[in-house]
């Protein structure tokens, strides 16, 4: 079965990081949400008032793991995976990060009409500590 369907995505993050202040945001954005092979994809453009106006962002979530694939202004390709360590790029346009991640759960729920996930990760940046971040996504139909 092959599910492709218009929808609300509320993406909310909190990041933690020692000598700062707690950071959250929300955003609500519309997308698309679709199945192919058992394997869930949303994908969405990023908003001006996160600085990534050009940039497309694509999740992938598959039985044990959740990739997200940043293409346009930003590019990366994260990985997401319940006690493991994955180190990417983050480009930027003007120079480069190495972002390591190391994931401590994940909790996700995908169906025909949307779902759910929460993944709560560490974060390094340059081999250096940046920080304990929490990624949660929410998927809806769209109404038509």
């Amino acid at each position: 079965m092959s599910i492709k369907k218009d929808v609300i995505i509320t993406i909310r993050g909190l990041q933690s990081f020692e000598e700062a202040e707690n950071e959250n945001i929300e955003l609500v954005t519309s997308g698309r949400f679709y199945e192919k092979n058992g394997i869930y994809y949303v994908s969405y453009k990023e908003s001006e008032l996160t600085g990534l106006g050009n940039t497309t962002t694509t999740v992938k979530v598959e039985k044990d793991k959740v990739t997200v694939i940043r293409f346009g202004d930003l590019e990366t390709h994260m990985i997401f995976e319940e006690g493991q360590k994955h180190i990417s790029y983050y480009d930027m346009g003007f120079g480069s990060l190495t972002v390591g991640v190391s994931t401590r759960s994940i909790d996700k729920s995908f169906g025909e009409t949307g779902g759910h996930m929460k993944i709560d990760y560490a974060m390094e940046i340059n081999n250096a500590v940046a920080g304990e971040s929490a990624l949660c996504m929410d998927i809806r139909e769209a109404a038509n």
